[in-house]
Protein backbone atom coordinates (compact mmCIF):
# COMPACT_ATOMS: atom_id res chain seq x y z
CA UNK A 1 0.00 0.00 0.00
CA UNK A 2 1.09 3.42 -0.51
CA UNK A 3 1.87 6.30 1.66
CA UNK A 4 -0.57 8.47 1.84
CA UNK A 5 0.65 11.56 4.72
CA UNK A 6 -2.34 12.94 6.52
CA UNK A 7 -2.01 15.91 5.25
CA UNK A 8 -3.30 14.71 2.41
CA UNK A 9 -5.25 11.96 3.19
CA UNK A 10 -7.60 13.83 5.76
CA UNK A 11 -8.01 17.41 2.82
CA UNK A 12 -10.85 18.14 2.75
CA UNK A 13 -13.38 16.78 -0.23
CA UNK A 14 -15.76 19.35 -0.32
CA UNK A 15 -16.11 23.00 0.41
CA UNK A 16 -18.30 22.11 3.23
CA UNK A 17 -15.46 20.34 5.27
CA UNK A 18 -13.29 22.91 4.96
CA UNK A 19 -12.33 24.05 8.43
CA UNK A 20 -12.30 28.20 9.03
CA UNK A 21 -12.31 30.53 6.02
CA UNK A 22 -16.69 30.43 6.58
CA UNK A 23 -17.02 33.62 4.92
CA UNK A 24 -14.87 33.03 1.77
CA UNK A 25 -16.59 29.25 1.69
CA UNK A 26 -19.76 30.98 1.55
CA UNK A 27 -18.87 32.87 -1.10
CA UNK A 28 -17.06 30.02 -3.28
CA UNK A 29 -20.61 27.76 -2.70
CA UNK A 30 -22.43 30.47 -4.23
CA UNK A 31 -20.36 30.01 -7.25
CA UNK A 32 -21.02 26.73 -7.50
CA UNK A 33 -24.56 27.19 -7.42
CA UNK A 34 -24.69 30.02 -9.88
CA UNK A 35 -22.09 27.18 -11.82
CA UNK A 36 -20.48 30.74 -12.52
CA UNK A 37 -17.23 32.56 -11.34
CA UNK A 38 -15.02 35.67 -12.04
CA UNK A 39 -10.81 34.56 -11.67
CA UNK A 40 -9.91 34.34 -8.30
CA UNK A 41 -6.68 34.86 -6.26
CA UNK A 42 -6.27 33.33 -3.04
CA UNK A 43 -3.85 35.20 -0.83
CA UNK A 44 -2.49 34.14 3.30
CA UNK A 45 0.77 32.39 4.55
CA UNK A 46 1.12 28.57 4.18
CA UNK A 47 -1.47 25.66 5.47
CA UNK A 48 -4.44 27.52 5.97
CA UNK A 49 -6.24 26.04 3.49
CA UNK A 50 -6.18 27.85 -0.01
CA UNK A 51 -5.28 24.85 -2.53
CA UNK A 52 -7.57 22.73 -0.20
CA UNK A 53 -10.64 25.80 -1.00
CA UNK A 54 -9.43 25.68 -4.64
CA UNK A 55 -9.43 21.66 -5.12
CA UNK A 56 -12.91 21.67 -3.16
CA UNK A 57 -14.75 24.44 -5.29
CA UNK A 58 -13.32 22.37 -8.60
CA UNK A 59 -15.39 19.06 -6.74
CA UNK A 60 -18.40 20.79 -5.72
CA UNK A 61 -18.41 22.17 -9.37
CA UNK A 62 -17.57 19.30 -11.74
CA UNK A 63 -18.05 16.22 -9.27
CA UNK A 64 -16.05 13.17 -9.81
CA UNK A 65 -14.62 14.42 -13.51
CA UNK A 66 -12.48 17.05 -11.56
CA UNK A 67 -9.75 16.20 -12.87
CA UNK A 68 -10.65 16.40 -16.17
CA UNK A 69 -11.61 19.80 -15.48
CA UNK A 70 -8.69 21.49 -13.69
CA UNK A 71 -5.02 22.05 -15.32
CA UNK A 72 -2.81 21.89 -11.51
CA UNK A 73 0.35 23.42 -11.63
CA UNK A 74 2.36 23.83 -8.50
CA UNK A 75 5.69 25.56 -8.14
CA UNK A 76 7.41 22.61 -8.52
CA UNK A 77 6.56 23.00 -12.39
CA UNK A 78 8.57 24.71 -14.56
CA UNK A 79 6.47 28.10 -14.98
CA UNK A 80 8.25 30.01 -16.95
CA UNK A 81 7.00 32.06 -20.29
CA UNK A 82 6.88 29.03 -22.06
CA UNK A 83 4.69 26.77 -19.50
CA UNK A 84 2.12 29.88 -20.26
CA UNK A 85 2.36 30.04 -24.03
CA UNK A 86 2.46 26.25 -24.38
CA UNK A 87 0.88 24.09 -21.65
CA UNK A 88 -1.44 26.63 -20.19
CA UNK A 89 -3.17 28.23 -23.51
CA UNK A 90 -3.17 25.01 -25.34
CA UNK A 91 -5.30 23.89 -21.92
CA UNK A 92 -7.10 27.22 -22.03
CA UNK A 93 -8.13 27.34 -25.21
CA UNK A 94 -10.32 24.20 -25.62
CA UNK A 95 -13.83 23.99 -24.80
CA UNK A 96 -15.46 22.25 -21.49
CA UNK A 97 -17.49 19.04 -22.03
CA UNK A 98 -19.30 19.16 -18.58
CA UNK A 99 -22.09 21.21 -17.25
CA UNK A 100 -20.08 23.88 -16.19
CA UNK A 101 -19.60 25.93 -19.33
CA UNK A 102 -15.61 26.65 -18.39
CA UNK A 103 -12.82 24.87 -16.96
CA UNK A 104 -10.14 25.93 -14.26
CA UNK A 105 -6.96 26.25 -14.44
CA UNK A 106 -5.20 26.26 -10.74
CA UNK A 107 -1.67 27.94 -10.17
CA UNK A 108 -0.69 27.41 -7.11
CA UNK A 109 2.53 29.23 -5.14
CA UNK A 110 1.48 31.90 -8.24
CA UNK A 111 4.25 34.03 -6.62
CA UNK A 112 7.18 32.02 -8.22
CA UNK A 113 6.19 32.89 -11.44
CA UNK A 114 8.71 34.92 -13.54
CA UNK A 115 7.65 38.75 -14.44
CA UNK A 116 7.86 37.40 -18.13
CA UNK A 117 5.42 34.33 -17.37
CA UNK A 118 2.79 36.86 -15.45
CA UNK A 119 2.30 39.35 -17.83
CA UNK A 120 2.50 36.89 -21.08
CA UNK A 121 -0.60 35.14 -18.52
CA UNK A 122 -2.55 39.03 -18.61
CA UNK A 123 -3.45 38.42 -22.44
CA UNK A 124 -4.53 34.63 -22.18
CA UNK A 125 -6.75 35.32 -19.26
CA UNK A 126 -8.91 37.89 -21.21
CA UNK A 127 -8.95 35.90 -24.63
CA UNK A 128 -10.14 32.61 -23.19
CA UNK A 129 -12.11 33.90 -20.23
CA UNK A 130 -15.64 32.37 -21.82
CA UNK A 131 -14.45 28.91 -21.63
CA UNK A 132 -11.73 28.97 -19.11
CA UNK A 133 -11.16 30.56 -15.66
CA UNK A 134 -8.10 31.21 -13.28
CA UNK A 135 -7.47 30.74 -9.99
CA UNK A 136 -4.01 31.93 -8.80
CA UNK A 137 -2.38 31.24 -5.14
CA UNK A 138 -0.24 32.89 -3.68
CA UNK A 139 1.69 33.74 -0.31
CA UNK A 140 2.76 36.75 -0.58
CA UNK A 141 -0.05 38.34 -3.04
CA UNK A 142 2.61 41.86 -3.85
CA UNK A 143 4.35 39.42 -5.59
CA UNK A 144 1.64 38.91 -8.61
CA UNK A 145 1.65 41.92 -10.73
CA UNK A 146 -0.88 44.91 -10.46
CA UNK A 147 -2.52 43.88 -14.00
CA UNK A 148 -2.92 40.51 -12.93
CA UNK A 149 -4.97 41.11 -9.67
CA UNK A 150 -6.70 43.96 -11.20
CA UNK A 151 -8.10 40.38 -13.31
CA UNK A 152 -9.28 38.67 -10.07
CA UNK A 153 -11.58 38.85 -7.50
CA UNK A 154 -9.31 38.63 -3.81
CA UNK A 155 -9.96 36.52 -1.08
CA UNK A 156 -7.17 37.13 1.62
CA UNK A 157 -7.31 33.99 3.78
CA UNK A 158 -6.37 34.36 7.53
CA UNK A 159 -4.39 31.89 9.60
CA UNK A 160 -6.88 29.28 11.16
CA UNK A 161 -7.44 29.84 15.03
CA UNK A 162 -6.72 27.70 17.59
CA UNK A 163 -10.44 26.51 17.87
CA UNK A 164 -10.65 25.82 14.21
CA UNK A 165 -7.05 24.15 14.57
CA UNK A 166 -8.38 21.62 17.79
CA UNK A 167 -11.47 20.68 15.55
CA UNK A 168 -9.56 19.03 12.73
CA UNK A 169 -6.79 17.85 14.82
CA UNK A 170 -9.18 16.04 16.78
CA UNK A 171 -10.79 14.61 13.71
CA UNK A 172 -7.34 13.33 12.40
CA UNK A 173 -6.38 11.48 16.15
CA UNK A 174 -10.00 9.97 16.05
CA UNK A 175 -9.76 8.71 12.77
CA UNK A 176 -6.07 7.57 13.40
CA UNK A 177 -7.21 6.19 16.92
CA UNK A 178 -4.70 8.33 18.69
CA UNK A 179 -4.85 9.53 22.54
CA UNK A 180 -3.83 13.22 23.48
CA UNK A 181 -4.02 14.94 26.60
CA UNK A 182 -4.22 18.92 27.49
CA UNK A 183 -0.54 19.55 27.17
CA UNK A 184 -0.08 18.09 23.99
CA UNK A 185 -2.85 19.72 22.15
CA UNK A 186 -1.57 22.62 23.85
CA UNK A 187 1.80 21.76 22.18
CA UNK A 188 0.49 21.44 18.86
CA UNK A 189 -1.13 24.29 18.71
CA UNK A 190 2.24 26.52 20.25
CA UNK A 191 3.90 24.52 16.92
CA UNK A 192 1.47 25.13 14.32
CA UNK A 193 0.95 28.93 14.71
CA UNK A 194 -2.41 28.75 12.42
CA UNK A 195 -0.99 26.16 9.88
CA UNK A 196 -2.99 22.89 9.67
CA UNK A 197 -0.50 21.65 7.53
CA UNK A 198 2.07 21.95 10.35
CA UNK A 199 -0.25 20.90 12.94
CA UNK A 200 -0.86 17.64 11.21
CA UNK A 201 2.43 16.83 10.60
CA UNK A 202 3.32 17.44 14.25
CA UNK A 203 0.96 15.24 15.14
CA UNK A 204 1.92 12.64 12.74
CA UNK A 205 5.29 12.73 14.35
CA UNK A 206 4.60 12.03 17.77
CA UNK A 207 2.13 9.06 16.84
CA UNK A 208 5.40 7.85 15.23
CA UNK A 209 6.92 7.23 19.29
CA UNK A 210 3.26 6.70 20.47
CA UNK A 211 -0.73 6.42 20.57
CA UNK A 212 -0.89 8.80 23.41
CA UNK A 213 0.63 12.35 22.47
CA UNK A 214 1.94 14.27 24.95
CA UNK A 215 4.08 17.92 24.85
CA UNK A 216 7.36 16.80 24.63
CA UNK A 217 6.75 13.90 21.74
CA UNK A 218 5.14 16.95 20.06
CA UNK A 219 8.29 19.68 20.28
CA UNK A 220 10.88 17.03 19.56
CA UNK A 221 8.82 15.52 16.41
CA UNK A 222 8.67 19.33 15.47
CA UNK A 223 12.01 20.41 16.28
CA UNK A 224 10.80 23.36 18.61
CA UNK A 225 12.23 23.49 22.25
CA UNK A 226 9.44 23.86 24.97
CA UNK A 227 8.60 27.26 25.56
CA UNK A 228 9.10 26.47 29.47
CA UNK A 229 12.76 26.24 28.73
CA UNK A 230 13.43 29.03 26.31
CA UNK A 231 12.05 31.12 28.93
CA UNK A 232 14.37 29.85 31.81
CA UNK A 233 17.13 30.68 29.07
CA UNK A 234 16.37 34.20 28.65
CA UNK A 235 15.77 34.94 32.05
CA UNK A 236 19.25 33.50 33.22
CA UNK A 237 20.75 35.98 30.71
CA UNK A 238 18.23 39.17 32.22
CA UNK A 239 19.66 37.86 35.74
CA UNK A 240 23.45 38.14 34.65
CA UNK A 241 23.85 34.17 34.84
CA UNK A 242 25.60 34.07 30.95
CA UNK A 243 27.50 30.87 31.89
CA UNK A 244 24.00 29.22 32.79
CA UNK A 245 22.39 30.79 29.57
CA UNK A 246 24.76 29.86 27.13
CA UNK A 247 24.79 26.30 29.14
CA UNK A 248 20.94 26.36 28.18
CA UNK A 249 21.40 27.52 24.80
CA UNK A 250 23.72 24.83 23.45
CA UNK A 251 21.29 21.88 25.36
CA UNK A 252 18.19 23.66 23.04
CA UNK A 253 20.05 23.51 19.99
CA UNK A 254 21.70 20.11 20.82
CA UNK A 255 19.16 18.48 21.85
CA UNK A 256 15.83 19.53 20.05
CA UNK A 257 18.59 20.14 16.83
CA UNK A 258 17.25 23.68 16.40
CA UNK A 259 19.28 26.44 14.28
CA UNK A 260 19.83 29.60 15.28
CA UNK A 261 16.91 31.24 13.41
CA UNK A 262 14.55 28.83 15.41
CA UNK A 263 15.78 29.76 18.45
CA UNK A 264 15.49 33.74 17.93
CA UNK A 265 11.87 32.78 17.00
CA UNK A 266 11.05 30.97 19.85
CA UNK A 267 12.48 34.05 21.85
CA UNK A 268 10.51 36.76 19.99
CA UNK A 269 7.37 34.78 20.83
CA UNK A 270 8.49 34.63 24.60
CA UNK A 271 8.96 38.39 25.27
CA UNK A 272 5.21 38.82 26.38
CA UNK A 273 5.82 35.98 29.29
CA UNK A 274 9.13 37.60 30.74
CA UNK A 275 8.36 40.15 33.79
CA UNK A 276 10.52 43.07 32.65
CA UNK A 277 9.11 46.40 31.95
CA UNK A 278 7.86 47.19 28.85
CA UNK A 279 11.02 49.44 27.87
CA UNK A 280 12.88 46.52 28.58
CA UNK A 281 10.70 44.27 26.05
CA UNK A 282 10.86 46.68 23.61
CA UNK A 283 15.16 46.91 23.64
CA UNK A 284 14.57 42.47 23.77
CA UNK A 285 12.78 43.03 20.67
CA UNK A 286 14.78 45.33 18.94
CA UNK A 287 17.53 43.34 19.73
CA UNK A 288 16.19 40.11 18.16
CA UNK A 289 15.37 41.18 15.17
CA UNK A 290 19.29 42.91 14.17
CA UNK A 291 20.46 39.72 15.18
CA UNK A 292 17.85 37.70 12.85
CA UNK A 293 19.07 39.74 10.38
CA UNK A 294 22.56 38.75 11.07
CA UNK A 295 21.78 35.12 10.77
CA UNK A 296 20.06 35.88 7.39
CA UNK A 297 22.77 37.42 5.88
CA UNK A 298 24.82 34.58 6.70
CA UNK A 299 27.10 35.03 9.83
CA UNK A 300 27.84 32.29 12.36
CA UNK A 301 24.87 31.03 14.33
CA UNK A 302 25.94 29.90 17.40
CA UNK A 303 28.06 33.18 17.62
CA UNK A 304 24.88 35.58 16.61
CA UNK A 305 22.47 33.88 19.49
CA UNK A 306 25.68 34.02 22.36
CA UNK A 307 26.03 37.56 21.26
CA UNK A 308 22.06 37.57 21.79
CA UNK A 309 22.58 36.51 24.78
CA UNK A 310 25.19 38.96 26.35
CA UNK A 311 23.03 41.43 24.96
CA UNK A 312 20.15 40.55 27.73
CA UNK A 313 22.65 41.14 30.04
CA UNK A 314 23.02 44.70 28.96
CA UNK A 315 19.43 45.35 28.62
CA UNK A 316 18.64 44.29 32.32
Amino acid sequence: MDYIPWTEKYRPKKLSEVVGQKEIVSILKAYVREKNMPNLLFAGPPGIGKTTAALALARDLYGEKFRECILELNASDERGIDVVRGKIKDFARTVSLEDVPFKIIFLDEADSLTADAQNALRRTMELYVNVTRFILSANYSSKIIEPLQSRCSVFRFRPLSAEECKEMIERVAHGEGLKIDKEGMEAILYVCEGDMRRAINALQGAALHSSHIGAEAVYRSAGRAEPEEVRQMMELALNRKFSEARKKLHQLMIEYGMSGEDVLLQMYRTIDKLDVSEREKVMIMDKIGEYNFRLVEGANEMLQVEALLAQLLLIK
